[in-house]
């Protein structure tokens, strides 16, 4: 598996690996009630998660299982995240509270969802966002994801909520395999 830095560029992002430069500003994007609410993710979210989130990302990299990249519009900071599963073939995203609005998950949801495709050979991503986060569903729609019309929603129980996760999918088209 390649181990040099991944960093994706486009549309006024540059989204790049986490590094432990960014402990701080992880555990200020992380430690949010939405992301609580919405992720596994620990809260409150605190410098040692910052640390195990961090070794973990790197880690899933080696084995080719996940890429986690920090979005950011200059390389530099942090303002929130966008990561491939490529043993499911699905993409999660959050963006910071501060940052929201300004249609960076739109752009980086686009920009994985090409890599996804392409380098990384996948002809289905799909995304799993539950029935009432609809600025999640805003952005799916944004990036040219559709329900998947052949998923049963999947419940999940988390810290102690249960709630249920429909699937959104991006296919490759006979146009774009070529």
């Amino acid at each position: 598996m390649d181990t040099h830095p991944l960093q994706l560029t486009g549309c006024g992002l540059v989204l790049r690996e986490w590094t432990s430069d960014d402990l701080a500003v992880m555990r200020e994007l992380f430690d949010d009630p939405d992301v609580a609410h919405r992720t596994p993710l620990a809260s409150p979210f605190g410098r040692a998660d910052a640390l195990r989130y961090l070794h973990n990302a790197g880690r899933a990299r080696q084995s080719g299982e996940r890429i986690h990249l920090a979005i950011t519009t200059d390389g530099h900071q942090a303002r929130g995240e966008i990561l491939l599963n490529r043993v499911t073939g699905s993409i999660g995203y959050m963006v910071g509270a501060a940052h929201r609005g300004q249609g960076l998950a739109v752009r980086a949801l686009g920009m994985m969802t090409e890599f996804a495709h392409t380098t990384a050979a996948l002809p289905k991503v799909i995304l799993e966002i539950e029935p009432d986060n609809h600025p999640s569903i805003a952005v799916a729609r944004s990036a040219g994801f559709h329900p998947s019309g052949c998923s049963i929603p999947e419940t999940v129980t988390d810290k102690g909520r249960t709630y249920d996760l429909l699937a959104w999918e991006h296919s490759l088209t006979a146009d774009d395999r070529g």
